[in-house]
């Protein structure tokens, strides 16, 4: 009994080998392949490795940050992401990002100037371990927290107006009176913190009456704020 022959292929279902498109999408396929072994031989031979290292960010407050690096590791290793040594859960704030095949991603959401610090990643697998870090830098426009208090003061007494203030870059900072520049000596001066600035006036005077001014600038922007003196 002679062979069946095959059945042939319903209509649009037929390759021809001499096609360029077939024989350019075989090609590719091959190299995925190939590329997809090579990726896991090289995995198996040895504990995790940092094919590419994360890079530092800077971001504007507000706006997520995003840190990834590519890694090596087979068989999948534990990842741990810290900031200045304490870990950081997978959550709303901080996202763990896997992307096929080889990178790893933290996201750091709503960024604001608690979130200066040095990131590590941490890759662990039964063969070892490795890790790499890198700083996050948030910018801030120069901001006045909260402005100095209006204030009364006796004649000869000390007077301390402070504002609170934030930036990142650290902002420039500058007091006035009605207007005109403070010219700073040792009765009238002002000194500038970390996140505030305080100006004092000794020996109260009633021509120290008057209306202070507090300003503040950096490359993001500039703030100000003011309080009233009176001398009684």
């Amino acid at each position: 009994m002679a062979p069946k022959k095959p059945a042939a292929p319903p209509p649009g279902c037929s390759l021809d080998i001499n096609d360029p498109q077939v024989q350019d999408a075989a090609i590719r396929i091959q190299a995925s392949y190939r590329g997809h072994r090579s990726r896991k031989e090289l995995k198996e031979k040895g504990p995790p490795r940092v094919l590419e290292n994360l890079k530092d960010v800077v971001l504007i407050e507000g706006s997520a940050a995003k840190l990834e690096c590519r890694i090596s590791a087979f068989p999948d290793p534990f990842i741990r992401w810290s900031k200045d040594n304490v870990e950081l859960k997978d959550g709303p704030k901080y996202r763990y990002i896997f992307e096929d095949p080889d990178i790893v991603a933290l996201v750091v959401r709503d960024s604001s100037l608690s979130d200066l610090g040095k990131y590590t990643i941490s890759v662990k697998n039964p063969f070892g371990e490795c890790s790499d870090s890198a700083r996050l830098l948030v910018e801030v426009p120069a901001k006045i927290k909260k402005g100095p208090d209006s204030t009364k003061a006796k004649k000869g007494s000390t007077v301390n107006l402070i504002a609170h203030i934030s930036g990142e870059p650290a902002p420039d900072v500058g007091w006035a009176k009605d207007g005109e520049d403070i010219e700073e000596d040792d009765r009238v001066y002002y000194n500038i913190g970390s996140d505030s600035t305080t100006l004092t006036i000794k020996k109260v005077a009633p021509q120290d009456a008057g209306k202070y001014e507090i300003f503040v600038e950096n490359s993001l922007g500039m703030d100000e704020s003011f309080a009233r003196l009176d001398v009684i």
